[in-house]
């Protein structure tokens, strides 16, 4: 049976924080409060251990995962007959044998949330929302609910994905003609008017003073670039353009908040939500601090409006939350800047083809000019 860290306040006001053993995080809730303990927090204990046992499954196989569980539940198939089928369909060895590990582990006795976080292939926010539709009897809705999450997150990123291809196939193939060129064609030509001691136009000793630079530090530059890339992507960090800020922060606020609109309404409280969505936000920090002001005693919008979040996102969640209807404020939150962050990449991806070409064009037509002055000099010459 799993392990539960929790922190709480017993019968004299006194915080105290331990270890209590039970099925499911609901049932460490009942047993603390038999024993008098007001409980502000609940964790698994093995939680860190699980995540390190195997790598996590990617979103479309958390995708299907969910919609065809939920379909052979939903047609009255007994759950470790679903494990069995959903094991036999795939033909990844990593997905067959996380499934054959759930399936040992609920046909073992142990609850379905148990073995999806022991398991370590399934996503946290997963595991903690079947959790709570074992315990209202709603596991079906949940895991369709938890499907359209993992959906939606999967197609954001595909459009991402997208709307990059472009511009870095066109950077990639514009690098490599300008470094050809500077390396191998302009040295050569440069040779050529050295000896001939004639004296260069501007455009052409700048052409030959780039050349001479990319000959010299371009393969340490290249080493240098691609170790910072690979230093950041190992620290799990991304290097993100200054004019994608504003849609980043866009994407993440959608997200984020669907998500936690779909763990508040499969019944998960909300410090616990927040804390469970901030993975979704690379500064999960400040999802924390919030989740930790409404701990404290704070409304949510106010505790919102002390992180810094923009107006009109407090505003929509502060009448939800005065309305009593918190988690269709939250839907409605991440459908806006949904919309607003699909229009803004449609806008970038439109205005970034053109610049890429045009700069592009620029840069090959510089060097091509360059090498051509001093040629039509020297036809003047022999003239």
């Amino acid at each position: 049976m799993p392990h539960f860290n929790y922190s709480g306040y017993d019968g004299k006001g006194k915080l105290t924080k331990g270890t209590v053993e039970a099925a499911s995080s609901m049932q460490a809730v009942e047993r603390l409060t038999e024993r008098g303990v007001v409980v502000v927090d609940v964790a698994l204990a093995e939680e860190k251990a699980f995540r390190h046992k195997t790598k996590l499954m990617p979103l479309d196989a958390h995708i299907l995962f969910c919609r065809s569980l939920a379909s052979y539940l939903r047609s009255g198939l007994p759950l470790a007959d679903a494990l069995k089928i959903l094991g036999k369909q795939s033909r990844d060895r990593r997905v067959t044998t996380a499934f054959g590990a759930l399936l040992a582990a609920v046909e073992g006795g142990k609850k379905f949330h148990a073995a999806l976080a022991e398991s370590g292939a399934f996503r946290e926010t997963l595991w903690r929302v079947v959790e709570s539709g074992e315990q209202s009897g709603s596991l079906i809705a949940v895991l369709e609910q938890a499907a359209d999450q993992f959906k939606m997150e999967d197609t954001l990123r595909r459009k991402i994905r997208g709307a990059m291809t472009y511009p870095i196939v066109m950077v990639v193939v514009g690098a490599g003609v300008v470094g050809f060129l500077l390396s191998y064609v302009v040295p050569t030509i440069a040779a050529l008017f050295t000896d001939m001691g004639q004296t260069l136009p501007l455009p052409t000793r700048m052409l030959m003073a780039a050349a001479d630079f990319v000959n010299s530090w371009g393969l340490p530059l290249l080493i240098a670039g691609l170790t910072f890339w690979l230093w950041r992507r190992r620290r799990g960090k991304k290097i993100r353009l200054p004019f994608t800020r504003g849609l980043q922060e866009r994407l993440t606020l959608s997200l984020v908040a669907t998500h936690l609109a779909t763990l508040l309404k499969s019944g998960i409280p909300l410090v616990q939500g927040l804390r469970m969505a901030s993975s979704m936000d690379s500064d999960s920090q400040r999802w924390l601090d919030i989740a930790d002001l409404v701990k404290a005693g704070h409304r949510f919008d106010k505790a919102l409006e002390k992180t810094g979040f923009p107006e009109e996102v407090v505003y929509v969640i502060r009448v939800g939350e005065m309305g009593g209807d918190l988690t269709e404020s939250l839907a409605n939150v991440g459908r806006h800047n949904w919309e607003l962050a699909q229009s803004q990449m449609e806008r970038i991806a439109t205005l970034v083809e053109p610049v890429m070409v045009l700069t592009l064009g620029l840069s090959v037509g510089f060097i091509v000019v360059a090498i051509l002055l001093p040629i039509f000099d020297l036809s003047s010459m022999v003239r």
